[in-house]
């Protein structure tokens, strides 16, 4: 079977099936039209023919041979040259096939072209090609319906015009309007408690420019690249002050239907000077530039998952495919209407759809069925959701990346000889004799990391940081580091990881396990009892750790004053430097600022979730830490110096002092309180005065608030910025890497490779010295990172919802106010790390509650008849349930005032 462009670029989810679509030949000219045009399905088809033994994908060159290259005629369109090109191919290899079987007793195998170009399959057909269209093709399978679901529908006349949207601006005026300041292109972003609501970060303005109402909005998705033209002043607004749910969002169509003013370009910049003095000034003003998006740059469809709206449900009960909307997980994505024989049996199953396109007469996007997950709720298909959601690669590692593993498996061990003829072994320092050990969280199994302390005869401290040696077994361009970079780093789930690399190497030959011996990577620095640095060596090396403690374990140990033994004083040792360092930190202006964390405590047999408690921090917790982050600088400041344009660091910009002025004027107007952004040092003494006498966690929930108003940590590469924008602004450094954990992260790998290379141990490889190569490794750890931590906190959430199942009704907890709408306010309840908005409509009347925007709080009349006030940090009783969310069909928490 042969397919043509078309057909790789609509149907890939259907050639991915493994129960269907084998022996399929990819014709070269196919590949790059592909690679052109969606880079994404490029990688995918590219993937499938790797992994020919499975399905037996193949790439063929027709390019390249002289029986099928086909030259351009004269006219010709590139488009119609390809498509006989593919003609060409089919018929060489038509021949080809009856040749090569002429003497064998088997029949010659037919050729069949896929296409969905009519013209395309009548001039096959007429050159004796067996061609078919995708849809006939299919129907010759038992399974067809299945299968047809998972195909883009070609026809979209049952919903047309049900809205026009403005067009996009032509590629030119978007090019020109950007390069004369008149346009703007950034990120789109959706408010998750308002749909109708954006925003679009761009380099032109301090703060994000809004986007208000569905006209304006113009089809944006969550996260694409788009370009926004400034509405005129007019039309600027400020943010809602109301939270808007999906299905109050009908009622709202026509608040976005404004007319648009005809403005000159000369306009546009006097307008734009105008927005830049209303976003400096907005806290008095309240008042926004608003904009609208006028071109798509880069789309951000993934797979979306989600269930079928029971409101969409046909009355008929035949199976004749039919229209109906698919409500996703994810609140900032509309719903996606879907065509499908199936809607019936999916109703109550978490399904996962693709989106094809958003026509301009159509007000929701279209997409496709492509898989059901199973019955919503059911811990597998939440948990697959999750995965799914935020795009995590939790599939089995591949034969191409076992097969480079150690051959000897479990059975591998470090080499006894150490002076034998391997010139790497010879240079590692054997520190077996050292008593090192490692502390970590209850039942670690990937163990990254490990320590030891011993006083030095002049009195300073020989101190080492020993991590895991995974480049040893992770050689650059091999499928085991293409599938690390790929991955970008570990996942942690409540019941599960989803594991950067190999379980082989991550819990046991990496793993520094105790009373084995490991190769490391040590990190060593003399050190004064005031926790100075009198020097810093870095070695590959091999140790014995003499224990694996947990956190708890090692602090009882510490404090247990009858253990004098020597690991133990090398312990009491660490935790004295690290409590020095960490002043040492905060005296330079270091953060220490804070998340809701919980821990869920599931069944050890069943792993349902039993409870949940707020993480406990020991000292230990901090001696690691501390120690950590000594060592990611140490090696950071060794490899920057080394590579200075390709080092693999890690920046935290500085907040631009915009993104605290909501929460600044709350503090002013409720405590008489001001954080100070002036630098990192300011901003962490002017937390430490944010204090309330009678409310000891009100300070937590001001750096819980104010970690929300921080910008992203970002790893890149050295010659990305300049020297002064490598600071790490929380951590209060000049410079910073992560190198401490390479077993789940892959920056980690690739400091590691350049730090070798710095002391000589190993050359390094060619894609480590390239910038641009370098960028891209950067960009990719960097996604991959943001997702991990958001599916680990929704791992969090799913598992919450499941243990407050069993709440006690009338059970109250104590909860802060972090929000206040118009129509409710959002409330924190620290003992469970979740947030939960209570509707007006629960809190009291409706009709004579009274919102004080300025003040930010909310009069309401509650049902027994008393009045009440709901500011922002009040804390209050609230009782929590768990119910099931119609518009995601996820369990959410409920919240209710306690009387």
């Amino acid at each position: 079977m042969v397919i043509d462009t078309n057909i790789a670029l609509k149907a890939i989810d259907v050639l991915e099936l493994k129960s269907a679509f084998y022996d399929i030949i990819i014709p070269q000219v196919v590949l790059q039209e592909v690679r052109n045009r969606s880079l994404p399905i490029y990688t995918r088809l590219r993937a499938i023919a790797r992994d020919a033994d499975e399905k037996r994908f193949y790439v063929f060159h027709n390019e390249f041979r002289k029986e099928t290259h086909t030259l351009r005629q004269k006219n010709e369109s590139i488009n119609d040259r390809n498509d006989r090109a593919i003609r060409n191919m089919c018929l060489w290899y038509q021949k080809h096939l009856k040749e090569s079987c002429a003497t064998s007793s088997h029949p010659v195998p037919g050729i069949i072209l896929l296409s969905n170009d009519r013209a395309n399959r009548e001039l096959a057909t007429k050159e004796g090609i067996t061609c078919l269209s995708l849809r006939d093709y299919i129907k010759e399978f038992k399974n067809a319906d299945d299968i047809l679901d998972m195909i883009p529908a070609e026809d979209t006349q049952e919903v047309n015009h049900e809205i026009s949207y403005p067009s996009y601006y032509p590629q030119s005026r978007l090019l020109g309007g950007i390069k004369n300041g008149t346009l703007y292109r950034g990120n789109l972003s959706i408010n998750q408690y308002n749909f109708l609501e954006g925003s679009v970060s761009t380099q032109a303005y301090p703060r994000p420019i809004l986007i208000l109402g569905r006209e304006n909005l113009n089809r944006g998705f969550h996260g694409d690249s788009v370009i926004v033209e400034l509405l005129p002043q007019s039309q600027w607004k400020h943010p809602a002050s109301e939270a808007v749910e999906e299905e109050q969002i009908d009622k709202m169509d026509g608040a976005d239907n404004e007319e648009q003013e005809v403005i000159s370009d000369a306009e546009r910049k006097i307008l734009a000077q105008e927005a830049l003095r209303a976003q400096n000034s907005a806290l008095e003003q309240r008042i926004q530039p608003t904009a609208r998006i006028v071109g798509i740059v880069k789309r951000s469809w993934r797979f979306y998952v989600g269930h079928i709206s029971a409101k969409s449900l046909p009355q008929s009960e035949s199976n004749a495919p039919r229209n109906v909307f698919v409500s996703p997980l994810d609140k900032c994505i509309p719903r996606i209407r879907i065509r499908t024989r199936k809607a019936r049996e999916l109703v109550g199953k978490r399904i996962v759809v693709a989106v094809d396109d958003w026509p301009a007469t159509s007000k929701y996007p279209e997409g496709h069925f492509i898989r059901s997950l199973g019955e919503i709720e059911s811990k597998e298909a939440e948990t697959e959701a999750l995965l799914l959601e935020h795009d995590i690669d939790y599939r089995p590692f591949p034969k191409s990346v076992l097969n480079c593993l150690p051959a000897e498996g479990h059975n591998w061990k470090v080499p006894e000889n150490l002076n034998s003829g391997d010139a790497k072994l010879k240079k590692r320092r054997d520190l077996r004799d050292l008593l090192v050990c490692s502390i970590d969280p209850p039942k670690c199994q990937d163990i990254d990391d490990a320590l030891h302390a011993y006083p030095l005869p002049n009195g300073n401290y020989h101190v080492g940081v020993h991590i895991a040696d995974v480049t040893h077994f992770v050689k650059p361009n091999t499928p085991l580091d293409d599938e690390g970079a790929s991955r970008g780093t570990s996942t942690y789930l409540v019941d599960k990881r989803i594991d950067m690399l190999p379980m082989l190497l991550g819990t046991d030959l990496c793993s520094l396990k105790p009373y084995v011996d490991r190769f490391a990577f040590s990190v060593i620095w003399e050190m004064t009892p005031d926790a100075k640095i009198v020097n810093v060596d870095f070695t590959k090396s091999i140790i014995r750790s003499r224990h694996a403690f947990e956190y708890s374990e090692a602090q009882a140990r510490i404090d247990d004053a009858s253990n004098t033994d020597d690991l133990t004083k090398g312990m009491r040792i660490l935790l004295d430097l690290s409590k020095k360092l960490k002043a040492g930190r905060i005296s330079n202006g270091a953060l220490n600022l804070a998340s809701p964390e919980v821990k869920v405590h599931a069944d050890s047999e069943t792993s349902d979730p039993k409870e949940v408690e707020i993480k406990q921090l020991l000292d230990t917790n901090s001696l690691v830490e501390e120690f950590m982050l000594l060592a990611n600088i140490s090696v950071a400041r060794q490899i920057y110096e080394a590579f200075p344009q390709t080092a693999m660091l890690r920046r935290h910009a500085a907040p631009p002092a915009t993104n605290f002025d909501i929460l600044n004027e709350q503090l002013r107007i409720k405590k008489n309180l001001h954080i100070d952004l002036t630098s990192s040092k300011a901003l962490a003494d002017s937390l430490d005065r944010c204090v309330d006498p009678e409310e000891p966690f009100f300070n937590t929930l001001v750096r819980i608030m104010a970690t929300r108003c921080m910008m992203a940590a970002e790893y890149f590469s050295a010659g990305s910025f300049s020297e002064p924008e490598f600071r790490h602004y929380g951590l209060a450094s000049d410079i910073y890497t992560h190198f401490t954990s390479p077993i789940r992260r892959y920056a980690d790998v690739v400091a590691h490779r350049q730090l070798a290379a710095s002391i000589d141990y190993e050359p390094l490889d060619q894609s480590h010295r390239e910038k641009e190569h370098m960028e891209k490794i950067c960009r990719n750890i960097n996604k991959r990172h943001r997702n991990a931590q958001f599916a680990g906190r929704a791992s969090i959430e799913y598992y919450v919802g499941q243990v407050l199942k069993n709440e006690k009704e009338g059970t109250t907890h104590e909860g802060f106010i972090v929000k206040v709408f118009s129509n409710g306010v959002v409330i924190l309840v620290p003992k469970f790390g979740v947030e939960s908005l209570i509707h007006l409509r629960d809190l009291g009347d409706e009709e004579t509650a009274v919102f004080d925007e300025e003040n930010f709080s909310l009069k309401v009349k509650t049902e027994a008849g008393t009045t009440r006030l709901l500011s922002i940090f009040d804390k209050i009783n609230v009782s929590i349930s768990s119910i099931k969310d119609e518009s995601s069909g996820m369990r959410k928490v409920r919240m209710s005032l306690a009387n």
